[in-house]
């Protein structure tokens, strides 16, 4: 039996997920995408995980889609197998159905997690895998990590939520610097720029983002995801819509338990006990 493509752990309330196909970067398949789908719908359903971390296996975050997958190779036009990219006789694949069927869902899922997501990048981050990562509510990065948007090098824009994403993260300026060039973008010039919320040295990466996932599981995880989604609707709202958004949702968190034990909490001077989700 093949080793799964997704490896699922538990520590706790956290639950990671390592993308596994460590020899070739981590790269997206159509069978990687299933797995990495099926994994977060059951961290999803299970009520004692409260934070997700996705990670890689080996040397990369994930280097982007296969290219040699049958899901995004150029299509033929016949039953035989697809010629590689660029190649003689390939013809036009339809990239905006693996969008549709493949990359689509998962963006959505990730976003729609009832929990905080971490990305704990620990290697290259290319292409889709970058914006895979970018897509997570928080992003923790080995020192030696990368960035790139190499969507420009071989004739295609940003996609998985990268055209979103990036002018919301960095500005427009930054957003196009990096779609249009394709450059490799450090960890710790990321940081800098605004990208991801941290980098920290390549040893400590495993336990810095397992300490921060454990941080999250801790909080009114209700309280986290219902921040992410105010402040991705925000982004389409003027002051006022968004200052009514504040209210309702914050009506419905006043109800919940978690902000009575957080007021018991402070008010009896001890750890609150958080349990919503």
């Amino acid at each position: 039996m093949s080793e799964p493509l997704v490896l699922v752990t538990q520590s706790g309330a956290v639950q990671t997920l390592a993308l596994n196909r460590p020899a070739a970067l981590n790269s997206l398949t159509a069978a990687l995408h299933a797995q990495l789908l099926a994994a977060l719908e059951a961290a999803a359903a299970a009520c004692d995980v409260r934070c997700v971390v996705i990670t890689g296996m080996g040397r990369a975050f994930c280097a982007g889609q296969d290219l040699n997958d049958i899901a995004a190779a150029p299509a033929s036009g016949s039953g035989d197998p697809a010629p590689a990219p660029g190649s003689a006789g390939a013809q036009a694949q339809d990239l905006g159905r693996v969008i549709e069927t493949l990359y689509r869902p998962l963006c959505l899922r990730i976003r729609s997690m009832p929990v905080p997501v971490l990305a704990a990048v620990n290697g290259v981050a290319a292409g889709a895998g970058a914006c895979l990562a970018l897509g997570c509510d928080l992003v923790l990065a080995a020192r030696s990590a990368s960035f790139i948007m190499a969507f420009s090098k071989i004739g295609l824009l940003p996609d998985t939520g990268g055209t979103w994403l990036l002018p919301r993260l960095v500005g427009r300026a930054q957003a196009l610097g990096l779609a249009l060039l394709g450059d490799k973008l450090p960890a710790p010039e990321a940081e800098r720029r605004g990208l991801i919320w941290r980098c920290v040295d390549d040893a400590s990466l495993p336990d810095e983002a397992l300490a921060l996932a454990q941080r999250l599981a801790a909080m009114p995880v209700k309280a986290l995801v219902a921040t992410r989604q105010a402040m991705d609707a925000a982004a389409q709202l003027d002051y006022g819509q968004a200052l009514a958004q504040e209210a309702a949702m914050q009506q419905t968190l006043g109800a919940g338990a978690d902000y009575r034990e957080g007021v018991a909490a402070f008010a009896g001077k001890r750890a609150p006990r958080f349990t919503e989700r």
